[in-house]
This record gives C-alpha cells, sequence and structure tokens, in this order.
C-alpha cells in the first residue's frame, strides 16, 4: 500500500552446500550476484499467506528450486509452482539445520516461524515488526496507531486475527522453548540480542 515497511531476505547455507531462502524480495544484480556466489538455491520458502509478492519472479531466476508453501499459500498462488507444504515437520534437507513451528489459531496468516540453533536465530516473518527510531513523520504517526512503533512485537492487525487465544498461546510456548538470542523480522530491526526475552514480553498480553 506505498508503506515503507522494508523487507529482509533470509538465506541459510545447507549441510550439503544448497541454500534454503526465506521469503524472496525482489530480485536486482546484487542480489544475484550475492546469491550466486553463496552457492545453489535448492528451496524457497513462502512463510505465511502475505510474503508472497516476490514468490513468481523469483521462481522465474531459480527455476531449479523447491518452493514451500505456507499451508493455504499454494491455493492462493496457483501461478508459483509449489511443490511441498510448510508444517512442524522440517524437510529432510534442513532437518538438524532449522526447526520450524506453524503458529496456530491465526488462519488468515498461517504463519511458519523458524529457528536457526547454530546462529541462536528466530526467523519471522510478519508475526511481529519492530519499526522506528527513523522514518517519515507520517509514517511514525501511523504506525504508532497501529501500536507498532518504536517497538518489537505484533502491530492491532495481528492481534485481531488471533482467532483462537489459546492455539496461538500454545504455539508461542512452543517458539519459547527455542534457545533464540537474536530475532530476526521480516519488516523492521533485528533484535540482536536478548531477543527471548524480548518475544516473550511483547506476547504478554496473551497472558491476561
Amino acid at each position: 500500500m506505498g508503506l515503507p515497511l522494508g523487507r529482509q531476505i533470509v538465506v541459510v547455507r545447507l549441510a550439503g552446500g544448497g541454500l534454503w531462502v526465506h521469503s524472496p524480495v525482489p530480485m536486482t544484480p546484487a542480489l544475484r550476484g550475492e546469491l550466486a556466489a553463496l552457492g545453489a538455491v535448492r528451496h524457497v520458502v513462502g512463510p505465511n499467506l502475505w510474503h508472497d509478492e516476490c514468490l513468481r519472479e523469483f521462481q522465474a531466476e531459480q527455476p531449479a528450486a523447491l518452493f514451500h508453501a505456507a499451508p493455504g499459500l499454494a491455493a492462493q498462488r496457483p501461478d508459483v509452482r509449489f511443490g511441498a507444504e510448510l508444517s512442524d515437520v522440517p524437510h529432510p534437507d534442513w532437518t538438524g539445520r532449522l526447526e520450524q513451528h506453524l503458529v496456530r489459531g491465526m488462519p488468515r496468516m498461517n504463519e511458519v516461524v523458524f529457528f536457526h540453533p547454530d546462529s541462536r536465530s528466530l526467523i519471522l516473518a510478519d508475526l511481529a515488526f519492530n519499526f522506528g527510531p527513523d522514518g517519515p513523520g507520517w509514517f511514525a504517526l501511523m504506525m504508532r496507531a497501529y501500536g507498532a512503533w518504536n517497538r518489537f512485537g505484533p502491530t492491532r492487525l495481528e492481534k485481531a486475527l488471533m482467532r483462537d487465544k489459546p492455539a496461538v498461546r500454545a504455539s508461542l510456548d512452543r517458539i519459547l522453548e527455542w534457545d533464540f538470542d537474536r530475532v530476526i523480522v521480516g519488516h523492521g530491526r533485528n533484535v540482536e540480542t536478548g531477543g527471548r526475552q524480548t518475544f516473550r514480553e511483547a506476547f504478554a498480553f496473551l497472558r491476561v
């Protein structure tokens, strides 16, 4: 909608040397070169029902990669050739390298979050954001209205999408079992340290 949300792509090198790509961004010559320098793209993940706008373009660039869809995404995007659906069970190619969990209770998002144990990093798409303190004044005002400025956490929109709060709470408890310190967000600034406690505090409203 023209908002300066930014977007992060996450790339993990798998044990076999291939690359795992989370949430593709628009392809540029610089990105194309960086990926080629890292290795061959083997897997591409569409982690929820929202992060889908660059998948078709990325597939044209990486036709040999296996594309993985969050539940419901394949039906939403028939123009993308998905070969697998994400669940709580990692694909054999990244078993032991990444862990994952489908967040329950938010069927209009169906986000699958990932954990990279080697770097102690939690990888999110839209479950939480971390905007501020810099940015256009109008954007700051808008994000404050959504409860998402200069703080890590879900916006009012994500909270409204929590149709089954006990199920969401159970999923968050599962995520908090992982020993992560860093949180990589799809939009905004990463939480570089103390991420597990920050994550816990951001969703403390579900305990009320």
